[in-house]
């Protein structure tokens, strides 16, 4: 017997189906009134059907969202901004339950149902915005999915300890450990990379980026990224964090580093900012380098902005890499849910057979007026779960 039968709803903008769903997983679909299995019926009403969005890139244990409005301070640098929150994290309670717990519920009002979330690990706090993470993942008992990446952002190699706090939080269960312009904030590339693969390696966990530096210096870390990937075996698992310097480098020195990053298995992703050099986004879809979308902060001591709808992200990136065609804009889609599925360690992710049922109703024509609107979740649902209902959450 069926959990639930979501009746009436258009795939992709597809021809109507009914999506079957038990124990969590879309069973079948079929021709719309076709379902005759037994168990609650959701009508969907013919909205356009996505899969949950997917945010590849948050740091929702760095948010004052849900306190009083925050005047942004500081240097406006990577080296002051860290300072700044290092300073006024406490005074707002950061990281805790509550400040993450209200960006998750942000983020499941506006369907995405798996993030990759970047938490802090650094000499001040040790491993508790870990906790507090997994803690606000616990209050919406699984109605989001949360995998954690271990960030120093502090710095690794210039904060002795920090190595060890990272080794600790892959025994923690964290999946990936992070790291931060090697070559910028430690001034030693080699030495940050070394120590996090090495972790990497003997904690079978991922490794994961941040990389701000631009030109030739960016450049140079990509090659220490790839060369390290191919050496530990870590294909699949090492990611780069924006990554801006391998939009502003000459085509033939691009195409080359795409070449060897395609080849190691690492893979990207971009919040879209605003300024940015456009990604060789094509160059890297066909070599089947995965790329995926993430809101970055959101209302932070970095920055104000971000309101966690991935949607408006995927617009952000079709603005800034000019797309236009239907399909480059379904392919902007495409990043927020189904292309994104390995930065959640998901085999698929998609309204298939199978998969999890994640799913999102919107009032649109198609999957490109989705896009462009960005319109109200009627409907999200998580692992076979109705969510939210008209913009407004349910757990």
């Amino acid at each position: 017997m069926a959990d639930l039968t979501l009746t009436n709803v258009r795939p992709w903008g597809r021809a109507a189906v009914d999506i079957v769903v038990s124990d969590g997983k879309i069973r079948d679909l079929v021709p719309a009134g076709a379902a005759g299995e037994p168990g609650e019926r959701v009508d969907g009403g013919g909205l356009l059907a996505l899969p949950g969005f997917i945010n590849a890139h948050a740091h929702v244990d760095k948010s004052w969202w849900g306190r009083p409005w925050v005047s942004y301070g500081g240097e406006s640098t990577i080296a002051g901004r860290i300072a700044h929150e290092r300073a006024e994290r406490d005074a707002l309670g950061i990281p805790g339950v509550d400040n993450s717990l209200t960006v998750l519920r942000e983020f499941l009002r506006h369907g995405v149902t798996a993030v990759r979330s970047h938490v802090d690990v650094d000499l001040g706090i040790g491993l508790r915005g870990i906790d507090a993470v997994r803690g606000a993942a616990e209050a919406l008992g699984g109605a989001i999915e949360v995998e954690i990446v271990a960030f120093p952002q502090d710095g690794v190699i210039r904060r002795p300890g920090v190595l060890d706090l990272l080794d600790q939080a892959a025994a923690h269960g964290a999946t990936s450990v992070g790291g931060l312009d090697p070559a910028a904030i430690d001034r030693d590339p080699v030495k940050q990379l070394d120590g996090l693969f090495e972790i990497a390696e003997r904690r079978g966990v991922g490794v994961d980026i941040h990389l701000h530096d631009g030109g030739e210096l960016g450049a140079f870390q990509f090659e220490l990224i790839a060369e390290r990937t191919r050496r530990a075996g870590l294909r699949g698992k090492v990611n780069v964090s924006h990554g801006f310097a391998l939009g502003e480098l000459p085509a033939g020195r691009q195409a080359d580093l795409l070449d060897e990053l395609a080849e190691a298995g690492v893979s990207w992703s971009t919040v879209a900012p605003v300024g940015t050099a456009p990604l060789p986004w094509r160059g890297m879809r066909d070599r089947g380098m995965p790329v995926g979308l993430g809101t970055d902060g959101i209302r932070d001591l970095w920055s104000p902005f971000g309101d966690g709808d991935l949607l408006r992200v995927a617009l952000d990136f079709a603005r800034l890499h000019d797309l236009r065609t239907d399909e480059d804009l379904g392919y902007a889609v495409e990043l927020a849910t189904t292309r994104a599925a390995g930065f959640v360690h998901r085999g698929v992710h998609d309204l298939a057979a199978g998969a999890r049922a994640d799913i999102v109703l919107v009032d649109a024509e198609n999957v490109q007026d989705a896009l462009m609107r960005s319109p109200r979740r009627e409907l999200v649902m998580s692992g076979g779960r109705v969510v939210a209902r008209n913009g407004e959450l349910l757990v």
